[in-house]
C-alpha cells in the first residue's frame, strides 16, 4: 500500500495531529505515573540500542528565533540523567548536507534543530534522522520521493526539532495541536520531537523493554509520515506489529512495538482512526 500524497496544513488546516486535548490529558496522568515507575528501567533501555538523513519557508511560529545558539558542553550522544523542562525557543542546527536519500522520485529537503539549551549535538542528532529516513524500511521505500538534509539557510521543505516539553508544547498548539507537553507532532513544515519522550521513551515501549533507540526511530517515522500526508491508524490485530502511524506514544493497543513503515518490503499499515 503506498504512502498517501503529501500534505501540507496551513493556520486553518494545520495537519494531522498526534491526539486531541481531551484525550491527550486523560491518558497523560496514567502514563506519566507509569513513566515514573518506570525510569529507572529506562536508563537501562538505553544503553542496549538496537539494529536494524533562497529562504526555507520552514520557519517556527512567531516567537522562535532563527539563529544558533551556544555550543553544548555535553559529549555527543550523551543522554543526560536530568534534562530541561523548558528553553529559549531557539536553536543550533546541523551543519553540512546530507546525502540524497532514497532510488526515485522528487528531492525533499528538511533541516534538522535542536533547542538551544538541549545537551544533545546537532550533529548526532541529525545523524540519526539521516540514517532513520534513510533505512530502506523507512518512507524512501515507497518510491515517491528522496530525501535530504541541507543546512540552515538553505531551500527546505520542512525542519526536524527536537525541543524541550514547553517549547515543543508551545509550538504545537501554534499550528493547532494540543499535545498537552506529552507527545510530539506535526504541523504545517514543522516535525517537533518531544525532548521528553527522545529521553524518556513510552511505558508501553519500557514494560516490553524494547530499546530507547527503537522509541526514537518510531517517532521520526510518525511524526515525518504525518509531514508526508499519512494520517493516523490502528493496531489491526492483538499481537500484530503496530502500524507506524499507529499512536503508539499513547499506547501499544495490543500490537507489539513497531517503528518501521515498509516490512518486508511492503507498505504496513492498519485501519484509518486515533485512540
Amino acid at each position: 500500500m503506498p504512502p498517501h500524497s503529501r500534505r501540507t496544513g496551513s493556520a486553518n488546516d494545520p495537519g494531522p495531529q498526534e491526539a486531541g486535548p481531551a484525550r491527550v490529558r486523560r491518558r497523560r496522568t496514567a502514563l506519566l505515573a507509569a513513566a515514573v515507575l518506570t525510569s529507572l528501567g529506562v536508563l537501562g533501555v538505553i544503553a542496549a540500542g538496537v539494529g536494524s538523513p533562497a529562504s526555507s519557508g520552514t520557519s517556527p511560529k512567531a516567537g522562535f528565533v532563527l539563529h544558533a545558539g551556544p555550543p553544548s558542553s555535553v559529549p555527543p550522544g550523551a543522554t543526560p540523567a536530568s534534562f530541561p523542562k523548558s528553553g529559549p525557543g531557539t536553536w543550533r542546527y546541523s551543519g553540512g548536507r546530507g546525502s540524497v536519500l532514497g532510488g526515485a522520485g522528487p528531492v525533499e529537503r528538511y533541516q534538522v534543530a535542536v533547542e538551544s539549551n538541549i545537551a544533545v549535538d546537532p550533529g548526532r542528532f541529525a545523524a540519526k534522522v539521516d540514517r532513520t529516513l534513510g533505512d530502506p524500511r523507512s518512507w524512501i521505500a515507497g518510491r515517491q520521493f528522496r530525501l535530504q538534509r541541507v543546512p540552515v539557510g538553505s531551500p527546505s521543505d520542512f525542519t526536524i526539532y527536537l525541543a524541550t516539553e514547553r517549547t515543543s508544547a508551545q509550538m504545537c498548539a501554534a499550528g493547532g495541536n494540543e499535545t498537552d507537553g506529552y507527545t510530539s507532532c506535526q504541523t504545517s513544515g514543522h516535525v517537533i520531537i518531544n525532548l521528553d519522550r527522545w529521553n524518556l521513551s513510552v511505558p508501553d515501549y519500557v514494560h516490553a523493554h524494547v530499546p530507547l533507540d527503537a522509541y526514537r526511530t518510531y517517532v521520526i517515522n510518525h511524526e515525518t509520515g504525518h509531514q508526508f500526508g499519512n494520517g493516523h491508524e490502528l493496531c489491526p490485530a492483538a499481537g500484530r506489529p503496530a502500524p507506524v502511524m499507529e499512536q503508539q506514544t499513547l499506547g501499544l493497543h495490543g500490537c507489539t512495538a513497531n517503528p518501521w513503515p515498509y516490512l518486508h518490503g511492503q507498505r504496513y499499515a492498519g485501519p484509518s482512526g486515533q485512540y
